[in-house]
């Protein structure tokens, strides 16, 4: 669907070896369920690679951008659970940007998407505009694809500091553009990124020559609605149960 709201935190992020499973654990009965309480938090979502690096994707839907900069949000950066610690401090090769939604289409969700962070060559306003003109209607028209959305990189809030920015190993890299595409199945990524979504055609549009993509499959959802009608969710999980 249209995303939810005019803001979006987009994560990036590969997980120490061997930590996959109470990363995993962590993300979904924690993690998600604390942003998404967040004011302003409206989805989190949360996707594993099937092509592409690192393997973990996540982004948060939030009434604007300002929200990821408030202080009710700033408040749980600066106080993280010792399980929030404990895998952050796990985190490899992050890209976490703070992002306005400066277009978004289609309706119903995806159970596959595909992330393309690029850089442009040309100003911003004309870059949008030529996406958002004919790229992305272009790319909504194929079979399969049922959502596609640009978000343009807010530096300067991305670069703030947080207790959970310490506690990872590595400076976090910083998206100057995305493009999400939503898909029902993989095949659909795939068939896009030969024609309407390729390399190609957005050079075009005035994208730079540095295009990084990747193909990830949903794992998780949740919205606000969900949160606040206290739905049953386990207190933990028991592997190989």
């Amino acid at each position: 669907m249209a995303l939810l709201g005019a803001g979006v935190l987009a994560i990036w992020n590969g997980i120490e070896a061997g930590m996959d499973d109470d990363f995993v654990e962590w993300h979904v009965l924690e993690h998600i369920p604390e942003r998404v309480g967040v004011p302003g938090f409206l989805r989190g979502r949360r996707y594993v690679a099937t092509d592409g690096h690192p393997l973990y994707f996540n982004f948060y839907e939030t009434a604007d951008p300002g929200v990821l900069t408030s202080p009710a949000y700033r408040q749980r950066l600066d106080a993280p659970s010792e399980w929030t610690r404990r895998n952050i401090a796990r985190f490899r090769d992050t890209c976490r940007t703070i992002c306005s939604v400066a277009a978004s289409l289609g309706r119903g969700e995806g159970a596959w998407v595909e992330t393309v962070r690029l850089t442009a060559e040309c100003e911003p306003e004309a870059f949008r505009g030529s996406l958002a003109g004919s790229v992305l209607p272009g790319v909504l028209a194929r079979t399969g694809v049922i959502g596609v959305h640009l978000l343009q990189g807010e530096t300067a809030a991305s670069q703030g500091g947080s207790a959970e920015k310490k506690l990872r190993s590595q400076p976090d890299q910083i998206a100057d553009w995305v493009i999400l595409i939503e898909a029902i199945e993989a095949d659909a990524l795939r068939s896009a990124r030969q024609d309407a979504a390729s390399d190609a055609a957005l050079r075009r549009a005035g994208a730079g020559s540095s295009i990084n993509r990747g193909t990830y499959r949903l794992q998780f959802g949740l919205t606000k609605a969900e949160l606040e009608r206290g739905s049953t969710a386990p207190e933990h999980w028991s592997r190989g149960a």
